[in-house]
Formats: C-alpha cells, sequence, structure tokens
C-alpha cells in the first residue's frame, strides 16, 4: 500500500466514523417523552391556570368514568370516556349553558413523577390550551 493508498483509506475511515456519529447523537437527542399515563387515570388532581390576570386553582377527582371539579367554591360533573391510556374526553353532566353541553378532548402529552402536562381543546374546535397537573392524592 502507498501512501496515496493510505491516506485515501484514512480519509474514507475517518468521513464513515464522523457520519456514524453524527447518526447516532440525532438518534439520541430523539428519545420519546416520558409517557405513564396509567398512573394518572384516577386520583385527585390540582390544576394552576392563570384568568384575567388571576391565578386560580381547580381540584379534581377522577376515577375511571366521572370526574368531579372544584373551582371558586362550586363543584361540577363530567364523565370521562377513555378513548386510549392518554386520551379521554370529559362530557358535562349538568350542563348550565350551550357552552357547557360541549364535550372537552384531553391527551395527556408526558408524564413525570406526579405531574402530568397535557393539551385540550373543545371537541370539534381546533385551538388547543396546554397545562400541566399534579397529583396529590
Amino acid at each position: 500500500m502507498n501512501l496515496s493508498t493510505s491516506f485515501r483509506f484514512f480519509a474514507l475511515m475517518t468521513r464513515f466514523l464522523l457520519t456514524t456519529a453524527v447518526i447516532l447523537l440525532c438518534f439520541s437527542c430523539g428519545q420519546p417523552p416520558e409517557r405513564n399515563c396509567e398512573d394518572f387515570k384516577t386520583g385527585t388532581f390540582s390544576f394552576k391556570a392563570t384568568i384575567n390576570g388571576e391565578e386560580k386553582e381547580t381540584i379534581f377527582r377522577r376515577t375511571m368514568d366521572l370526574e368531579v371539579d372544584e373551582f371558586e367554591g362550586k363543584t361540577d360533573s363530567s364523565s370521562v370516556r377513555w378513548i386510549n391510556d392518554c386520551e379521554y374526553v370529559l362530557k358535562n353532566l349538568n350542563p348550565k349553558s350551550k357552552a357547557e353541553e360541549k364535550p372537552i378532548h384531553i391527551k395527556i402529552l408526558t408524564t413525570s413523577g406526579s405531574s402530568y402536562t397535557f393539551e385540550y381543546n373543545i371537541v370539534g374546535e381546533s385551538k388547543k390550551f396546554k397545562g400541566t397537573a399534579h397529583k396529590i392524592d
């Protein structure tokens, strides 16, 4: 093997190793987020949201088929219909207006420890919102 052939071989090996390293780095960065939804199907949760510049808290208790919300001293109940392990639909059992009649689709995006991040929207509408719920029981 002459010097020119050795140099070409070295250049090809270096390019191969660099390409392999970049590909491995790209795949390692794309790890899916943790989604341990089973741990959050039932229990008591807290959700805080900013409404008109003021932070408000909702406490809700969820079983496999019922969710009871407490917000500003008022209690409301919704049926829960699980679509899959990480998605469900809430339907208000006692709506007081046309807006409350519309079901809400909730999708758990990530979980970690005692909380989960979710997105939600009114069924049939494209605008989505995000929130984080903390399991308190």
